[in-house]
């Protein structure tokens, strides 16, 4: 999936060793910047709602798999032309390779599912069931890794995932093939999620993010077998203009997170849900219907309770682990 799904230290990139100083000399200095981090995360939810409706414009003419590889190929372009200059081969160094390539298989999957989603149901729908991914990741968390739950977490599950049961409104004649597609893809998103929480503790940002890349790159390639078309010149700009609108998002997404903390941005990230309704009215005029704004609102909020409600844990796992070593 995206940088954003590391777990990243909370700390800015941007600062670098000074000299030691007098006590009194040296700036006080937040190391948080949650404004700027606001500003970062609004412009990654801009960036990834281009992302998808220009893979929705491009699939309705385009063999999906095409879509796909121009999207990963084109960021994995740009991404190694950066880092390889910097880091050299080294920034592939792991001791993880078979769950790189897990990972990658699994997002070119993920990936898969939701384009297929955007072309074949309104943007705005699909994104909004593809926002329950941190209610299934929650769900894995407790059936995989054994996490604790408590009544509180049940019930923000409970309602979230009634939230999705609204937006895909599952009637004998409701439920549509792209619901089910946006409906896997948030599943997979969500385990995905769980994989790399443990990728993190030995796996920088640069190497998840250049494994991520390279692998999906590989396995979307395997789905041109299945159709290719040659591009008109403004279409071969829409194709670059995806990769590159992809990769924007998910460095401005990953520079949010350093820049502040989670709960702090977090919650901006549901601003693309707006632009997507806004881009589906003007673009395919797509009207949100009743049963998506309210879904969507019971999604949301479960979603912005479970980021407080981890957060509380985790502050809570530290205040105790530091009256222990007290």
């Amino acid at each position: 999936m995206t940088i954003g799904q590391a777990r990243l230290n909370e700390v800015s990139l941007d600062e670098k060793a000074t000299p030691a100083r007098p006590a009194e000399s040296i700036p006080v200095k937040a190391a948080d910047n949650i404004p700027l981090g606001i500003v970062f995360m609004i412009v990654a939810t801009v960036a990834f709602a281009a992302t998808h409706a220009l893979s929705k414009w491009l699939v309705a003419t385009y063999p999906v798999g095409q879509v796909m590889f121009s999207r990963s190929a084109v960021g994995f372009v740009i991404c190694a032309a950066i880092l390889l200059p910097m880091q050299g081969l080294s920034v592939f160094s792991t001791q993880r390779t078979g769950a790189h390539v897990a990972r990658g298989l699994s997002q070119s999957i993920s990936q898969t599912f939701s384009v297929l989603a955007f072309m074949l149901m309104p943007l705005a729908g699909a994104i909004a069931i593809n926002f329950s991914a941190p209610l299934w990741a929650a769900l894995v968390a407790i059936i995989w890794l054994k996490e604790r739950a408590g009544p509180a977490r049940w019930f923000v599950l409970l309602f979230g995932f009634l939230g999705v049961l609204i937006v895909t409104n599952p009637g004998m004649d409701t439920l549509t093939l792209g619901a089910l597609f946006a409906l896997a893809n948030a599943i997979m998103l969500g385990t995905v999620t769980v994989a790399v929480r443990s990728m993190t503790k030995t796996e920088s940002t640069n190497t998840l993010l250049i494994w991520q890349l390279a692998t999906v790159s590989v396995f979307h390639s395997l789905l041109l077998l299945f159709g290719f078309e040659w591009p008109s010149h403004g279409d071969a700009w829409l194709f670059v203009a995806c990769g590159v609108a992809n990769l924007v998002g998910q460095v401005f997404w990953t520079k949010a997170l350093v820049l502040a903390p989670t709960t702090a941005v977090s919650p901006f990230f549901y601003f693309m849900l707006v632009w997507a309704i806004a881009i589906g009215y003007v673009v395919w005029d797509d009207v949100p219907t009743v049963g998506l704004l309210v879904g969507s609102c019971f999604v949301v909020a479960s979603g912005l309770y479970l980021l407080w409600y981890e957060d509380q844990r985790r502050q809570q796992a530290k205040r105790e682990q530091a009256t222990k070593q007290a």
